[in-house]
């Protein structure tokens, strides 16, 4: 039996599939890249499509489907936490409950009904299963590792509880050893600041990361002093009365506000000082927590290899300081670390929960180079083009490579779409934006011309791997652009004393190394090594333009602009390069000048189409529109009698009775109707849940906290132990 497990991640941001056999990966995908929604979290039909197409086989192949969490779990920590604060929080409840109640308690056959329709299968054949969401984080950074053992640390905002958790992977064995509980989270500290700093939660932290060497750590020890208590083996423990993410819509609160000296940044504003520094302070508040977990995890496990998940581990200038500080020999991180890559670590979870699989541990890893997605042939590329209406030229490989080398040194900006696309957020050098790293002043043509984005983001420089150690003090090999370093200083530009006192974005203005394009204003840059064997085309690309200026290293940055996901296919990679100032596209062994063209590159007809409502929709209605009236009339009866108030709600069934025989009439005399019903029905439900809440939970909270000891201070230590897990049989 092939033994073909799916994982999937779903419902929440960036659902994923992946599909392995026998423990190997054969393909893995982000839905967003297919329905181009930046973060989708709705249900991967894509990607899951995708998935079993690569493989050649159907859902009705797969022995196991498994879910990358246990939705119940997560449904009694968000209970618990609004008994715990209420009778605040109430606003968030109203919020989040309804959609629990509609959707997420019945996850398991909302998952079995989407994979019924797309495998045309009965639910009773459809093995699902779902593992602790920590632990496929876990699972997904030590199972492909280079390592035999490793100490494994997780750090993300939430997972039914889990923030933060230690393990220990030896072997087919992965077991967990500490763990820290929501509210307390390191991820969820440095949302909190990405809010607050005007950007995006769950979006916006790599803009944060970007921002931080704009400032200085001003704040970091209030930071500590206020927000954060730091244990000397890494466990921490916040203080909530900052926060509101436990109770609220927002991270923050008015207190948090007052903490550091006015409301939130307005998204869009103007970047201030105060955000540069806000910036640098909670980095350098991570890093000191990262670095006191990885040593405690060395402490508790004995290994001498790391492997980190979640979305912290995305982090890639803490990334640098663990190697810097060379806690552990060696340094391995989940490329995917995010929910996305929880697809691929809840499969391999279950593919490792058989006592009879074993482990084969590959010394490079077991990734594959991350080139998981679709690939494309050269004809369904020209069938792209030809539709288009663009002008192309089909040239050999080597023809290629000599003439892209020699338009990136002329500081032209190259598309780049070839083979297989990356699984994870970054762009690897299959689908990538290329520039000329000697050149001064294409960081911010790039940045503000072609990806449209904030001027003060930073490039990773894509370079041969033999020649990191060069131009950088620590790192010497770095696949997936996960780790950040300084340039060595013989490549570091001497500096004036009036370029040196350059505060904020005015230090973007200065050249700083002999690869300015791609050295930040910290002397630092997020790497990407590059093997023969990892990606023979970029890799012989980068040697050409050595050859030409003898440095190995080109800008790498992903292909696609603000607020859009990497493309994915050639028409994606078209429409992104139409729309922007870039010069060339390369797709596979196929060049395009911007210059040449004239395509048709507009968007599809999205005009209204009439609206309908099916026989179900209007059903459920005018059952809305009868329980209303029938409540309005029992409200009313003690004011206008009986009879008044009676006949109006039996003529409120006269529709409702009649809704599947006259559906074409109702439906077009109720849709003006909606945007009332709405109104009415919202203050229903309401009431509603304000009865639930402030009548139910909230005198249950009050018997909680008076009858129920809270638990004790942990002492020197907040971590728990994790072993209570496997006792409650919780993690898979």
């Amino acid at each position: 039996m092939d033994n073909y497990i799916l994982g999937l991640s779903a419902f929440y941001h960036d659902s994923s599939a992946c599909l392995i056999k026998a423990g190997e990966i054969v393909a893995a995908a982000a839905e967003e890249r297919f329905s181009r929604k930046k973060h989708d979290p709705d249900f991967p039909v894509s990607a899951v499509k995708y998935c079993l197409e690569e493989a050649g086989i159907e859902l009705a192949d797969v022995e196991k489907v498994v879910f990358y969490e246990k939705p119940f779990i997560t449904f009694e920590r968000i209970f618990e936490t609004y008994l715990t604060y209420a009778p605040f929080g109430y606003t968030s409840f109203a919020t989040s409950f309804p959609v629990w109640a509609k959707e997420k308690i019945f996850m398991k056959s909302r998952i079995l009904d989407e994979l019924s329709r797309l495998g045309n299968l009965s639910k009773e054949k459809i093995n699902l299963n779902f593992s602790a969401h920590h632990l496929s984080h876990a699972a997904g950074a030590f199972y492909p590792s280079p390592f035999e053992s490793a100490a494994v640390v997780c750090m993300d905002g939430v997972g039914e509880w889990a923030t933060t958790t230690i393990w220990h992977g030896k072997g087919e064995k992965l077991n967990i050893k500490k763990q820290i509980n929501f509210p307390h989270s390191i991820g969820l500290l440095y949302s909190a600041f990405t809010y607050f700093c005007g950007f995006k939660v769950n979006d916006g932290e790599y803009k944060l990361m970007g921002l931080a060497p704009y400032g200085d750590p001003v704040y970091a020890d209030l930071i500590k002093d206020k927000l954060i208590s730091i244990r000397e083996d890494g466990s921490y423990e916040m203080d909530m009365s900052y926060f509101e993410y436990t109770t609220g819509l927002r991270m923050t609160n008015s207190k948090f506000s007052k903490l550091f000296g006015g409301p939130p940044r307005k998204a869009e504003s103007e970047i201030t000082q105060r955000e540069m520094d806000l910036a640098a302070s909670v980095q350098k508040v991570t890093e000191e927590i990262i670095l006191l977990i990885a040593k405690y995890a060395k402490k508790i496990t004995g290994e001498n290899h790391l492997c980190l998940s979640g979305g912290v581990a995305l982090n890639c200038v803490a990334n640098g300081k663990l190697v810097q500080e060379k806690v552990f020999e060696d340094l391995w991180i989940q490329p995917a670390a995010s929910d996305a890559g929880s697809a691929l670590g809840c499969a391999l979870a279950a593919h490792y929960s058989e006592d009879s699989s074993k482990r084969l541990v590959n010394k490079s890893d077991s990734m594959k180079g991350c080139y998981l997605g679709p690939g494309y042939s050269e004809s369904e590329i020209k069938e792209v083009l030809d539709e288009a209406g663009a002008s192309y030229r089909v040239v050999t490989p080597d023809q290629l490579i000599e003439e892209i080398s020699t338009l990136i040194i002329q500081d032209k900006v190259i598309g780049w779409f070839s083979g297989r696309s990356e699984f994870g957020p970054r762009a690897l050098g299959n689908r990538s934006i290329l520039g000329n790293a000697l050149s001064p002043e294409l960081q911010r043509t790039i940045n503000l011309k072609i990806k449209y984005r904030e001027s003060f983001r930073p490039f990773a420089p894509a370079m041969l791997e033999k020649e990191t150690g060069e131009y950088f003090n620590h790192v010497k090999k770095s696949p997936y652009m996960l780790l950040v370093d300084e340039v060595k200083s013989e490549h570091l530009n001497s500096l004036s004393g009036e370029e040196k006192n350059l505060k904020g974005l005015d230090r973007l203005k200065v050249a700083r190394s002999s690869l300015p394009a791609i050295t930040h204003v910290n002397n630092t840059a997020r790497i990407q090594s590059v093997t023969n064997d990892s990606n023979p085309d970029f890799f012989k690309l980068i040697s050409a333009v050595k050859s030409k200026t003898g440095k190995g290293v080109l800008i790498n940055t992903s292909f696609n602009v603000r607020s859009e996901p990497i493309v994915n296919s050639p028409k994606d990679a078209l429409n992104c390069f139409m729309n922007t100032e870039m010069d060339y596209l390369v797709l596979e062994n196929i060049i395009l000048k911007k210059e040449e063209q004239n395509v048709n590159n507009k968007q599809e007809d999205m005009a209204e189409k009439p609206l309908r409502m099916n026989v179900k929709e209007l059903l459920i209605f005018w059952f809305k529109v009868y329980v209303f009236i029938q409540i309005l009339s029992y409200v009313t009866l003690p004011f206008f009698g009986f009879k008044r108030t009676i006949y109006p709600a039996l003529l409120a069934l006269i529709p409702f009775l009649f809704a599947v025989t006259l559906s074409p009439f109702l439906s077009a005399i109720t849709i003006p109707f909606k945007k009332g019903l709405k109104v009415i029905e919202g203050g229903i439900n309401k009431v509603f849940l304000g009865i639930i809440f402030y009548l139910i939970l909230t005198p249950y909270s009050f018997l909680m906290k008076l009858f129920i000891k809270k638990k004790k201070s942990h002492g020197n230590s907040c971590w728990e132990d994790g072993q209570e897990l496997l006792v409650n049989k919780r993690l898979f």
